[in-house]
Formats: C-alpha cells, structure tokens, sequence
C-alpha cells in the first residue's frame, strides 16, 4: 500500500483547473443523458458478448442495406457503433482514474482517521491532564459510549436472595 506523503496538498487554482476540464469534457460530450436508476434498469445492456453480436448484425446490414427498415440508416448503424466504441474508451479511462480518486480519498481518510484516534487516546490518558479532559470528553462523543458512573461503596439497598421454589412432587 502506499502511503501519501503529510505534505501532499491539491492548490485551489489545480482544483479549479481540474474542475475546470471535467466542464470542458462535458461540454465535448454534450449529448450524454443522466439515467434515473428505474431506467437504467429497464435498458438492455450491451456487455462484449452482446457487443459482438450488435457488431455483426451492423456488418450485415451494411452488406444488405434493403433488410433494414425504412427508418434506419447504414450510417445511422455505423454512427452508433462508433459513438459506443469511443465513448467505451472514454469509459475506461475515467473508470481508472475514478478508480484512482477514490482509493486516495479512502486512504487519506483513512491515515486521517487514525492520527485523529491517536490524538483522543492522547488526550484522554491519565498523562495529558485535566486541561484536556473535555476535550477527551466531547471526542469520545463519536464512540457513542456512555460514561458509566462510579460505583458508590456502599449500595442503597442489600441485594435479594433468589427465592426459593418448592421441589416438584413426585
């Protein structure tokens, strides 16, 4: 695993130049549709198999263009061939650093999680001192567990003893 270096930092002016291209890519693709997730689900999906067959089914319409319905075109077919080929290398591309962002983000949130936990056991340890005793306090807030209170040294009421049953008749 790799570790990012403390002193790593993205400038304001490379996340605006960042944000920037991603703008500039939507703007070269401005034909991209955003999909509601029931219609997503309702599409065929084209995987390499069904890439395959798309492809030969085009090539013989290319070859017999009097098949095709008066609707559709043979270039209308190699149009669409080639938009899905390219966006597919688009696709893989983004997917990769995708990839990449979110594996950094996760291990810097990570690294960050766990400096943040060393710095609450620090603070809560008998050697930091009472200064830091709230603090301790209101960090331990995100561990949700309840502070038990001491246990006094003599209890309010002596406990019971079980009651005894009597032995079932035989």
């Amino acid at each position: 695993m790799k570790t990012i270096p403390v002193n790593t930092t993205v400038s304001a002016a490379d996340q605006e130049a960042i944000m920037a291209a991603v703008n500039s890519i939507r703007q070269k693709l401005p034909f991209l549709v955003d999909l509601a997730p029931e219609e997503r689900q309702a599409l065929i999906k084209l995987g390499d198999k069904s890439h395959g067959f798309a492809k030969k089914a085009f090539e013989i319409a290319a070859q017999n263009p009097g098949i095709l319905p008066a609707s559709v075109t043979v270039d209308e077919l190699r149009n669409s061939e080639q938009l899905y080929e390219s966006l597919a290398a688009i696709k893989l591309t983004i997917d990769q650093l995708q990839k990449q962002v979110d594996d950094t983000a996760m291990q810097v949130g990570s690294d960050a999680f766990a400096t943040a936990r060393n710095i609450y056991a620090c603070a809560k340890s008998g050697f930091a001192g009472a200064s830091l005793l709230t603090a301790a306090d209101e960090l331990g807030k995100r561990f949700g567990r309840r502070v038990r209170p001491a246990a006094s040294a003599t209890p309010t009421e002596p406990p019971q003893p079980p009651s005894a049953s009597p032995a079932p008749a035989s």
